[in-house]
């Protein structure tokens, strides 16, 4: 090398070593100006590092390429130096000279050489880093993971710019449904599309991040959020090639807007807010979109205290069967009652409300269905044993119980330990959501029919394909969901008043008992014997009453029909 370059060799190498060791990281024109001033002063016309992940990647030449330095002429290879590091990627350097350039002598081969080393660990690192950053903060399908979204907050409480921002979490409402239709490899691509168009929206402004399956988190900016907002509550996502075929999206979302009044003790703190909002969001009681507010805190204390007094309700008997009669309408007598749960605590009443949602969010539910189950047994035994007058008492199961094989063996051991005669119990169960869950109640009442036990279908109307319920599910008893019932006002050709015919007609066509609940009025139990509905259950009658009222109504002679008073 000519001894007047050494002065700039040493220059451009520092300055090169310089820009590769910030502690902030680089730029990558800072990288590039000192390499190719470099390649300058050793006569080279062309500089390529490559960067292959596996052996196989090398071999197909599916990599990724840098040209530090490319003059635009033609030459041959005058150095070149190929590295596996442990994870098996592979870096490899090729330098180029012009074809009537002389070869490099000893002493510039050397110069290149330790050039090209720091080069290749500069890379490898930079590589590992950007390996790290991808297994820590990236999930195994391309998206950003949980640990993003608390970095992404925790910096911005870091740098006090996070009351510019609303959080939210968001599920894809019923988005197994989606799969099922379309094909589960045309929802992953549905679900990519539908996330990048929600990231689009967000733009630099924040932050959207999978927290697994159709469950996401992310960060808002504040003048961002309605345009969020307007996409979450609906958006047809296209997915084919064609531009054809496309599907409505809909997500349910908990918001938490952020303001200066809020103050951190951690990233988790606003994890809790947004659960506590989409957990609502999820109810179907509200809109899909549910902004936090500090009564969910309330809520979330009244969930823990349920959760943790439940098994000691039970135990202590604090949980009460209370019993709402069901009056045929032609005679005003009691044929049968529905059992309904209370929880007293120091006198006063939890209100169902607020206790069954929070158990049926676990297995907790099963467990108050089979106490409930026991507690009815144990009186229609008592019953039985006492002479007194004994009617089929209906008892709610849950639909948290439909996967369980063994659910039959369960209920019929209780009703075997009380001595009670099956017929004299009734299950309800509701209708289902989804076709699969279909497939496991069909199973469960196939079962029920063959001991002797009485089934019921709740809320006919409400669920999934209600016809083929009645079709293929043999059930005793169909109770007319309220909202089918007439109201008073409501004249003959009303639709509440036209479906109500058709369905108690259809089910009375069928050989199915029909029970028409919530019934509160004179023209209302009018419009259940116009319709040969034969049995109310209902205010106009009774609320739920304790054991001890209900069985003085059982040794009554039955309701006045036209006031619905109690005749002794």
């Amino acid at each position: 090398m000519d001894k007047n370059l050494l002065p700039e060799y040493h220059k451009h190498f520092e300055a090169l070593i310089d820009n590769m060791t910030k502690e902030n990281g680089f730029k990558l024109d800072d990288i590039i100006v000192p390499l190719a001033e470099l390649c300058k002063i050793f006569r080279m016309c062309r500089g390529v590092t490559s960067f292959y992940k596996t052996p196989e990647d090398e071999k197909m030449g599916v990599g990724e390429h840098f040209v530090c330095y490319d003059n635009g002429i033609k030459g041959k290879v005058a150095y070149s130096r190929r590295k596996v590091i442990k994870t098996m990627t592979i870096i490899e350097t090729v330098i180029y000279s012009p074809d009537d350039e002389p070869p490099l002598d000893e002493e510039e081969y050397e110069m290149l050489d330790v050039i090209v080393r720091a080069l290749q660990s500069f890379v490898t690192r930079n590589r590992l880093e950007t390996q790290t950053e991808k297994l820590t903060y990236y999930d195994e399908a391309g998206y950003m993971n949980t640990r993003a979204f608390m970095r992404f907050i925790n910096q911005r409480i870091e740098d006090n710019t996070i009351y510019e921002y609303a959080a939210m979490r968001i599920n894809l409402h019923h988005f197994s449904i989606v799969n099922r239709e379309i094909g589960r490899r045309y929802g992953d691509i549905v679900m990519r599309k539908y996330f990048d168009i929600i990231t689009d929206a967000i733009g630099d402004h924040g932050i959207m991040c999978r927290m697994g399956g159709d469950n996401f988190v992310g960060a808002v900016g504040k003048e961002q959020l309605d345009s969020v907002i307007h996409l979450l509550k609906g958006t047809p996502v296209i997915y084919d090639l064609n531009r054809t075929k496309r599907v409505m999206i809909v997500a349910d979302a908990g918001v938490f807007v952020i303001d200066e009044s809020f103050r951190f003790s951690g990233s988790d703190d606003v994890m809790d807010k947004l659960n506590a909002a989409l957990q609502e969001a999820k109810s179907g009681f509200k809109d899909n979109i549910v902004f936090f507010d500090d009564r969910m805190i309330v809520d979330k204390e009244k969930k823990m205290f349920i959760q943790q007094y439940f098994p000691k309700a039970m135990k202590d008997k604090d949980i009460k069967v209370f019993y709402q009669p069901k009056v045929d309408v032609k005679t005003g007598e009691i044929v049968g009652a529905e059992a309904l749960c209370r929880w007293f605590r120091e006198g006063v009443i939890i209100p169902p409300m607020d206790f069954i949602p929070v158990l049926e969010q676990g297995t907790d539910i099963c467990v108050l269905d089979f106490y409930m189950l026991n507690e009815v047994c144990g009186d229609l035994r008592r019953w039985l044993d006492s002479g007194r007058k004994v009617v089929r008492i209906s008892v709610n199961l849950s639909r948290k119980h439909m996967m369980d094989i063994d659910l039959l063996e369960r209920i019929m051991g209780i009703i075997r330990r009380n001595d009670v005669p099956p017929e004299y119990i009734e299950i309800e169960l509701t209708e289902t959501t989804t076709d699969v869950e279909f497939l496991d109640l069909k199973r469960v009442v196939n079962a029920l029919q063959q001991t002797g036990v009485y089934t019921s279908v709740d809320d006919f109307g409400m669920g999934y394909s209600s016809l083929n319920l009645i079709r293929e599910i043999p059930w005793n008893v169909l109770k007319v969901d309220r909202s089918f019932l007439p109201v008073d006002g409501d004249d003959s050709k009303s639709i509440r008043s036209v479906m109500f015919k058709y369905v108690v007609a259809m089910a009375k066509e069928l050989g199915l008992e029909c029970i028409a609940e919530g019934v509160e009025t004179k023209q209302q139990v009018d419009i259940l014997r116009s319709n040969k509905c034969e049995i109310a259950q209902g205010f106009f009658f009774d609320r739920p009453l304790p054991v001890a009222d209900f069985e003085k109504r059982l040794d009554a002679k039955g309701y006045n029909i036209e006031d619905g008073s109690l005749i002794v």
